[in-house]
């Protein structure tokens, strides 16, 4: 065929595509009057996660399943934009990394507020004036997020999908290296380039802003402050990169989580992620095996621990809550019998939530 004829074929392809996706649509619209006579929930994250599975499962190429993920993300956002307008806290100001990993989960067609902490998303989302909040729990170089494990101490919001994001990091200055004498950043952020700045610019003084972007805006105001953002960040603010990739690691990764005031459905038996906050009290004390102790109920049902961190109880010295992930879903019978043996030793066993594991 000649370029006319293909362009053409194209053409009838894309009209057919447009009517089709306009169909899902309507048919998504009628969903969500279904659900919001029964009071259900517009995100379901188990549903969303059947619908990346099953579509990939299908393809045959040339296209790659991560591009029609992405495909398929916008489709779903327009779908929930229809059924109800949505709103999504994140850790702000705008083009912050929580802001790019919301819209990589949620897509352009929900709303987004930004948030100044990370005590204030929590809020946001307990009090309603947020459906679901996007937070960051943890990095692949500098560990967790203090702040988001202990806000899930006194919080009953439930984690309901998680999110993995390749983090690159850009120094943003309107000044040359020779002559910043300030840089400002996240602390995980200033942590994930440290030895890039000790080489490059050992003089500077470091300093801790409350997200990436809010540090451009810093960067932005003063010509001898640099900023360590995303690139989104730099090109939203209108400011000069002066170095790209400057992260210590090349697989710098950051794992965020999805909140919301009710649990996510089970994508499966034994299939899910699970987050528990587990104390023991006294029992840490008494016993020189009391950790063990505490795995061994997982253990003996076959449950995976695929995470384990503690954190001072601020209650009393040397007290800790221990933050767990597991797999299976809090609903399943292995996991429930586990929990029962916990309770009968442990003074805190609280389930943070269920949610699916990350697409192959």
């Amino acid at each position: 065929m000649d370029l006319q004829s293909i362009r053409e074929k194209i053409d009838a392809l894309d009209r057919q595509l447009v009517d089709i996706l306009n169909q899902r649509l309507a048919l998504a619209a009628e969903i969500g009057k279904l659900k919001r006579s029964a009071g259900g929930e517009i995100y379901v994250p188990e549903r969303e996660d059947a619908v990346f599975r099953k579509v990939c499962g299908q393809n045959q190429g040339p296209i790659k399943n991560e591009a029609l993920r992405a495909i398929y993300r916008e489709i779903m956002s327009a779908a929930i934009a229809l059924e109800k307008p949505l709103m999504v806290a994140y850790l702000g100001p705008e083009a912050s990394n929580t802001h790019a990993a919301a819209i990589k989960k949620f897509g352009a067609s929900v709303d987004y507020h930004a948030m100044a902490s990370i005590e204030d998303i929590f809020t946001a989302v307990e009090k309603g004036e947020a459906d679901l909040a996007v937070i960051p729990i943890e990095n692949s170089t500098e560990g967790s997020v203090r702040e988001t494990l202990d806000s899930f101490v006194e919080s009953d919001l439930k984690i309901v999908a998680q999110i993995y994001m390749e983090i690159s990091h850009a120094l943003i200055s309107r000044s040359p290296l020779e002559k910043i004498t300030k840089v400002y950043s996240k602390d995980q952020a200033l942590a994930q380039c440290r030895h890039w700045l000790q080489r490059h610019l050992p003089h500077a003084q470091l300093i801790d802003a409350p997200s990436t972007s809010r540090a451009v805006q810093i960067a932005k105001d003063d010509p001898t402050v640099a900023a360590i953002a995303g690139e989104l960040a730099a090109s939203h603010y209108e400011m000069p990169i002066v170095v790209r990739n400057i992260q210590d690691k090349a697989d710098n990764t950051t794992r965020f989580f999805v909140l919301g005031r009710k649990p996510a459905g089970s994508v499966g038996v034994g299939k899910d992620v699970t987050s528990f906050i587990v104390s023991l009290g006294d029992e840490a004390a008494s016993h020189s095996g009391a950790l063990l102790k505490m795995l061994m109920p997982l253990a003996e049902r076959g449950i995976n621990l695929s995470k384990i961190e503690s954190r001072p109880s601020k209650k009393r010295p040397w007290d800790y809550y221990f933050f767990i992930d597991v797999t299976g879903h809090y609903d399943d019978p292995a996991m429930k019998q586990a929990i029962s043996e916990l309770k009968k030793f442990c003074p805190m066993v609280k389930w943070l939530g269920s949610y699916p594991p990350v697409a192959d």
